[in-house]
């Protein structure tokens, strides 16, 4: 039954996906709105409900390792396996004058956790401080979306209200979709007596992520470079701001003391990873994609110790 679920769970991902895009791109074109900018709200968000979701769920049951490791696992695949075949699919050209912005607030999410990590727990004050910088982050995003920079799209526009059905309807399925598959997965993954750490960081993160790989990879089939990055950067830094802020607000997490010296600081590492190969070179090659898999499956060794 474990094995239906997860098969099910795939398959409501990736057509949630193709939805999600649709949709999004819809909206896009019919208010005007550059790609990056739906991108990094619609899209970045709406693929990080699973996240929010498993994470609440995993604090109110008990179980921080799971609400923490899913959040830094997922940026941390986000970042090194979904951009990675991302990039095989398509190479990855942004010129996106808001950039610098995004990955500004993504590297600053990363950072403040350093303080907060090392004193064991996140509560509800530096819970409700990270979702203010969220707030705070829309709005700059929203006053400033920067220029469409995206290539001209021709295709016939979509009515808006079918563009935001389609996004529903997307939503809808990426949501069932990550739960059936986190139900699937961690029960495989118990049976064979793992711990909720690891699980957290790797099974849980890569099956709540599967929204953002389904999301980027059609994207880039798409050849929408924009909405597949955007997708990335919004992703990470909502899982920081909004998922770990709602969590910390709703109970208080504990942080065990691996998450300080080893895997956050990879999520660090790997987040200016990406901000230096999206400011610094034209296109994110598939030689680049090809490294970046490699660091995750190195990422994924290590994380069993």
């Amino acid at each position: 039954m474990d094995w239906i679920f997860i098969l099910g769970g795939l398959i409501g991902l990736f057509l949630g996906g193709e939805a999600l895009v649709r949709g999004a791109v819809g909206i896009a074109r019919r208010l005007a709105i550059p790609p990056l900018l739906i991108g990094l709200t619609v899209v970045g968000f709406g693929t990080s409900t699973p996240e929010l979701l498993v994470s609440v769920d995993a604090a109110l049951r008990g179980v921080p390792d799971i609400a923490i490791g899913n959040i830094i696992g997922s940026n941390i695949g986000n970042i090194l396996l979904i951009v990675g075949l991302s990039a095989l699919v398509w190479p990855i050209r942004v010129m996106g004058g808001t950039l610098r912005r995004d990955t500004a607030v993504m590297m600053a999410a990363a950072l403040a956790l350093l303080p907060l990590f090392w004193m064991g727990q996140v509560g509800t004050l530096p819970g409700a401080a990270l979702i203010a910088g969220l707030i705070g982050y829309l709005v700059w995003a929203y006053m400033q979306p920067g220029p469409d920079t995206g290539e001209v799209d021709t295709s016939p526009m979509l009515p808006l209200w079918q563009a935001a059905l389609w996004v529903a309807v997307g939503l809808a399925a990426l949501m069932l979709g990550a739960r059936f598959l986190v139900d699937g997965a961690v029960n495989v993954a118990r049976g064979y007596g793992i711990s909720e750490a690891f699980i957290g960081l790797t099974i849980v993160a890569i099956g709540t992520s599967l929204p953002e790989l389904a999301t980027s990879l059609i994207a880039a089939i798409r050849r929408q470079s924009e909405i597949a990055i955007g997708n990335i950067v919004g992703s990470n830094i909502f899982n920081v701001l909004g998922i770990l802020g709602v969590t910390a607000v709703i109970a208080p997490i504990p942080v065990a003391p691996r998450f300080a010296s080893f895997d956050l600081p990879v999520m660090i590492a790997a987040s200016a990873l990406l901000t230096a190969l999206l400011l610094l070179r034209p296109v994110i090659g598939r030689v680049a994609g090809v490294g970046l898999m490699l660091a995750y499956a190195a990422y994924v060794w290590s994380a069993q110790g």
